[in-house]
């Protein structure tokens, strides 16, 4: 077990999915966790569930695709907590389904807004913060499609493989000034994002793409990067560490 008692997390996405789990997971373990997403209420619901199981929490309503948005999350995990050591860029969007030259171009642009730009904005106001706090660790999620393709996914494939470029940079910059950087690679996860757009043929059809044949779950996710945010993961930095089910060993 890990040990995060005086340590301060803010975990983006963490309405639902990987982000909860992520955000239940630390908190459990004594960090004080900042949950973020898009709506107030369901960032509350969270924080509350996690305060009423002895953890400590609070909810802060965050669109990661605007930089000042970001600038606010931070300066609220220090103002509450006096410092900030982790943080999760969790947030994503699967983006639109079409071939290259058919892709909408404002899909496009919004899913780098949020799953690229929103981890640069997230790790350009976090790293500071953290220097600040003495050292940290970061944890950029990733997916299976940081190292693959998928037919007709083309923004959200490549906004995958550009985070994982950001990640290793980041992390080079910020090795001998105590800041840890690595990224998560899921394959399909048991997630609203997912189990609430696909149908059970869709579902048992994905599952059957991993060698475990079968779906991962955000408890599967959580274990990893909490492993990589703690002392644990101490020489651990610019790295992509798959949970995948063998998915990208075929």
């Amino acid at each position: 077990m890990f040990n995060f008692a005086g340590k301060t997390a803010i975990v983006t996405g963490a309405a639902s999915g990987i982000g909860e789990a992520v955000a239940r997971e630390l908190a459990a373990l004594g960090a004080r966790v900042v949950v973020s997403d898009l709506e107030q209420t369901a960032c509350d619901k969270v924080a509350a569930s996690i305060i009423d199981q002895g953890g400590a929490a609070w909810g802060h309503a965050t669109d990661v695709s605007d930089a000042d948005a970001n600038a606010a999350l931070v300066r609220f995990a220090e103002a509450e907590t006096g410092a900030l050591h982790l943080a999760v860029n969790n947030a994503g969007i699967g983006g639109a389904q079409a071939p290259v030259g058919e892709y909408p171009l404002d899909a496009w642009r919004k899913v780098m807004a949020v799953n690229l730009d929103g981890v640069f904005y997230g790790m350009h106001y976090q790293i500071p913060a953290m220097e600040r706090a003495g050292g940290g660790a970061i944890v950029n999620m990733a997916s299976i499609l940081g190292s693959v393709g998928f037919a007709n996914s083309s923004a959200y494939v490549a906004s995958k493989h550009a985070l994982l470029g950001l990640t290793k940079t980041a992390a080079m910059e910020y090795a001998a000034k105590g800041v840890r950087i690595n990224a998560v690679g899921p394959a399909f996860i048991q997630t609203p994002l997912l189990t609430d757009n696909l149908d059970q043929a869709m579902l048992d059809g994905l599952a059957g793409l991993h060698p475990m044949g079968r779906i991962g779950t955000p408890e599967e996710v959580s274990a990893l990067t909490c492993f990589l945010l703690s002392d644990r993961a101490s020489f651990i930095t610019g790295s992509y560490h798959l949970v995948d089910g063998a998915y990208t060993a075929q």
